[in-house]
């Protein structure tokens, strides 16, 4: 009989930690995007969202810094480009590529985004102590590049 050490609430494994900071981290900020406006949006659509450029990013581009799929992403910019946020545009530097560019919608949402982030990260910084949180991201910065490259592999 093969035993597995299960993670238990008071030592839960780096998955568990990761996924219960991405699932908070999404439930604030959608919660607060939907108060601000925003309320046809998503957690699935942060996959898109959070990557985006004013000068626009290529379908294919996201795909790898979200680390989705190419068909769900495309899935995900149809659904924001009928929302309104994103528009498809041809890349300048390859007239059979496109671009996916937020319209005036989106850049107002990656605004608020960006400010509700700020809020977050600010509240955290000031219960950790400010050097305590930047040494906190750094480390987690290079844990999460160290597993992305990992997996690459």
């Amino acid at each position: 009989m093969v035993t597995r050490a299960e993670p238990t609430a008071t030592d839960p494994d780096l998955g568990v930690l990761a996924g219960r900071l991405l699932f908070a981290v999404q439930r604030e900020l959608f919660t607060t995007l939907a108060a601000r406006g925003f309320g046809d949006l998503n957690p699935r659509h942060g996959a898109v969202l959070a990557y985006l450029d004013p000068a626009g990013v290529r379908a294919t581009e996201l795909s790898r810094l979200s680390g989705q799929h190419k068909q769900i992403v495309g899935t995900l910019v149809d659904e924001l480009e009928a929302l309104g946020y994103v528009e498809r545009r041809p890349d300048p530097s390859d007239r059979r590529a496109k671009l996916i560019r937020p319209t005036v919608r989106g850049l107002d949402q990656m605004r608020t985004a960006d400010a509700i982030m700020a809020d977050m990260q600010r509240r955290h910084a000031q219960r950790l102590g400010a050097e305590d949180y930047a040494r906190f991201k750094r480390m987690f910065t290079d844990i999460t590049e160290e597993q992305r490259a990992f997996v690459a592999e």
